[in-house]
């Protein structure tokens, strides 16, 4: 099923043996547009402390209680390599973590056995080659992009509200494009798959659509789910290939 990621905020993470904290915010990995982290707002038992946990460690949500459970313990959780949300989350951070908690390293594309001891050699690296473990792990805040302009191919059509997620692999399967400067009262659904190109340092994402054909699209209500039937209009609208049909394709 679709989810919104801005409605999980706030939802509780709960350890085997207590609460941990609530979701602060996701972390995507901009090449893939999945989400692989949940930044966990502590509270007072950590005194205010963020944690990162992986997706893969989170098991399935409890809808009606607004919960994500764990098979951690708050004191796993208390010991955790420390996270500096100052800065970006580097290749070398993210190996500390999943050496820590045994996660597999999705980066790898390995086998789980080699993905783990690739893990365990990125977190025991010396300080002399700290540069080259500091490289890039392309990873986004969902509270940092929210805000960015989207740029059709002839002029802007407005800036990122919310993300649509499955809940099932984590993967961002539509951008929520408010227009109000343009069209005011309405937003519309934008695919990662029709992105161009982004800017991060000018904080613009680009798509391959023209604002005209935006227009037009399906109308999108926010506070409806996206089902099944909606993506097939919005899909045969804009003549794309419907992702769901790659990965029947892949089986």
């Amino acid at each position: 099923m679709l989810r919104s990621l801005e409605s999980l905020y706030g939802y509780s993470i709960r350890a085997t043996d207590g609460d941990i904290g609530k979701v602060r915010e996701f972390y995507f990995d901009d090449q893939t547009w999945t989400v692989r982290y949940l930044v966990v707002e502590t509270g007072g038992w950590l005194s205010g402390r963020h944690v990162l946990l992986s997706t893969a460690g989170i098991g399935r949500p409890e809808w009606e209680k607004h919960t994500f459970p764990t098979v951690l313990t708050k004191e796993q959780v208390e010991k955790s390599p420390p996270i500096d949300m100052d800065k970006p989350v580097s290749r070398q951070m993210e190996g500390k973590l999943h050496a820590y908690y045994g996660w597999f390293p999705y980066w790898t594309g390995a086998g789980a056995a080699v993905a783990a001891a690739a893990a365990e050699m990125a977190a025991q690296k010396e300080e002399s080659q700290a540069d080259e473990l500091q490289e890039d792990s392309h990873l986004r805040s969902t509270r940092e992009v929210t805000g960015y302009h989207i740029q059709a191919t002839d002029g802007e059509i407005g800036h990122v509200e919310d993300f649509i997620a499955e809940d099932e692999g984590w993967i961002i399967r539509y951008m929520v494009v408010n227009t109000r400067n343009w069209l005011p009262g309405r937003s519309v659904l934008v695919a990662p798959t029709w992105v161009e190109k982004v800017s991060w340092p000018e904080r613009m994402v680009f798509v391959d659509l023209d604002r005209e054909t935006v227009r037009n699209s399906p109308k999108f209500e926010p506070s409806a789910p996206v089902n099944r039937q909606y993506e097939l209009r919005l899909y045969d609208y804009y003549g794309r290939l419907k992702y769901w049909t790659q990965v029947q394709r892949k089986r």
